[in-house]
């Protein structure tokens, strides 16, 4: 029987980084291994855009030159980018060849963070057009979820989420207008923290989506996303500490009339409602008062965002698909009506923060989707309303929190019946961040998850990182 070399593949990011600080393994060949996993896996999942290879591998000879890794917390790690954030010598395509600009001369601040912290670019990864959908897919390729892949693994980071769960990254790169960094991270049984605003530089399209979009990592561990987060924050690495007793307000009410969460997340929150008590804190019904007016300018402020980066882009129209079109034509419409205000933004901002106080609770709980990932099809190629109802219909607990600018986490919690991960959000006031993770790593240690999809990764035997 022919012997099985060990593989990296697998490993999380702080094992990866802590390996190669010792000289247990080198940065080009956690890469090499990385790259022979994406070369098997991503023929089914098409969770990659471009995968760098040569680029990186030139990358991963760097690491390995410097003679100080100690202060690199990312040492050697591979990390995926996010298509729409400029890599330098990669195109950002951000979600189709209509917006594609040409290769970046520059890295994004982010992408130059990751890089400073020792991290490997393997590649970047698909997103839907103009990061505008909570579904994966354009006329070159499906992404699917490694948990099921006649499901999406969700949008806009879907490419992040899927390399991520089939084990093609430890972590990766995202972002998070309306949802884009926790929707994947709950279809695809993640960690997904979405800082509060102003935390780590944006620096996205046109207006950083009105002030609605951060970047952040999708991990398989507590321990890694903050890792992740501190390193975009440009923060110095500090460990997280198990908070002390919290009051945790939960709600299932939705932000979208007509839409109701399933049973299996209804099941989902009175079990993350268990592990909190479990871990000493407090939980209180507190439901936010979500005025209908609020949907009404979330969606104006969707359709707006989609419209202003294409004009600062100078982007034909005709050129995008069908969906994109409308929603465009149609965020012109509302930005001339003025339906999209700063104050608007700001009055809820300030009621988000107030419910905290009003409630006198330190988090707030709620399911993190309300029904299944939608199925794995040519979204791109279906109607504008289609689209935006498959969204809606199945997220709806995210975008508020993104209107607010306040911190957002999901994190796993057990399976649905049909075997796809569950998982709830947790939202709390500004700079919680660190708390969020706190929490979840209670979460993890009560009651942990499978880091991979089943069947994943797939390559050589259990990683060495473990003995």
């Amino acid at each position: 029987m022919q012997d099985i070399m060990p593989t990296w593949v697998g490993a999380t990011a702080k094992q990866i980084a802590r390996g190669v600080r010792r000289g247990d393994v080198s940065a080009t060949q956690v890469l090499a291994d990385h790259l022979d996993h994406v070369a098997k896996a991503d023929v089914d999942l098409a969770a990659f855009r471009v995968v760098r290879g040569g680029g990186a591998v030139t990358e991963a000879e760097k690491v390995d030159e410097q003679e100080d890794l100690a202060n690199l917390p990312l040492a050697g790690v591979p990390v995926a980018v996010k298509e729409n954030t400029p890599v330098a010598g990669v195109p950002t395509w951000s979600g189709s060849a209509a917006v594609r600009t040409a290769v970046a001369e520059a890295d994004h601040e982010v992408v130059r963070r990751l890089r400073g912290a020792g991290a490997v670019i393997l590649g970047v990864t698909r997103m839907p057009e103009l990061g505008l959908w909570g579904v994966t897919d354009d006329e070159t390729a499906v992404t699917r979820n490694p948990w099921d892949l006649s499901r999406t693994p969700g949008g806009s980071s879907g490419g992040a989420a899927a390399a991520v769960a089939a084990g093609m990254v430890p972590i990766a790169h995202a972002n998070d207008g309306l949802g884009s960094i926790r929707i994947p991270a709950a279809c695809c049984g993640l960690v997904g923290l979405k800082p509060g605003r102003g935390v780590v530089p944006c620096q996205l399209g046109a207006e950083d989506w009105f002030g609605l979009a951060e970047h952040g990592m999708l991990s398989t561990t507590v321990a890694d996303a903050a890792v992740g987060f501190q390193v975009l924050a440009g923060r110095a690495q500090s460990k997280l500490v198990p908070p002390q007793r919290l009051r945790v307000g939960v709600s299932l009410r939705s932000p979208v009339r007509g839409v109701s969460p399933d049973a299996p997340n209804r099941d989902a929150v009175a079990a993350a409602g268990r592990l909190l008590a479990g871990a000493g804190h407090d939980t209180v019904p507190a439901d936010p008062v979500y005025p209908t007016s609020l949907g009404l300018k979330g969606i104006a402020t969707w359709l707006a965002v989609a419209a202003a980066d294409v004009r600062a882009a100078g982007i034909d129209r005709r050129t995008l698909q069908r969906r994109s079109r409308r929603h465009v034509a149609l965020g012109e419409w509302a930005l001339r009506r003025g339906y999209v205000r700063e104050a608007d933004r700001l009055a809820w901002r300030e009621q988000s923060i107030n419910f905290f106080a009003d409630h006198s609770v330190d988090l707030l709980l709620t399911p993190a989707l309300a029904s299944v990932p939608p199925p794995a099809v040519s979204w791109s190629t279906r109607s504008w309303q289609a689209n935006m109802l498959a969204s809606i219909r199945y997220a709806p607990y995210n975008a508020p929190w993104n209107i607010a600018g306040l911190p957002a986490l999901v994190v796993p919690v057990g399976r649905r019946p049909d075997g796809l991960p569950l998982a709830v959000q947790l939202v709390g006031p500004p700079g919680s961040e660190l708390l969020l993770l706190g929490v979840a790593g209670q979460f993890e240690m009560a009651s942990p998850w499978p880091r991979h999809a089943p069947g994943y990764p797939r390559v050589g035997t259990e990683s060495p990182a473990i003995t």
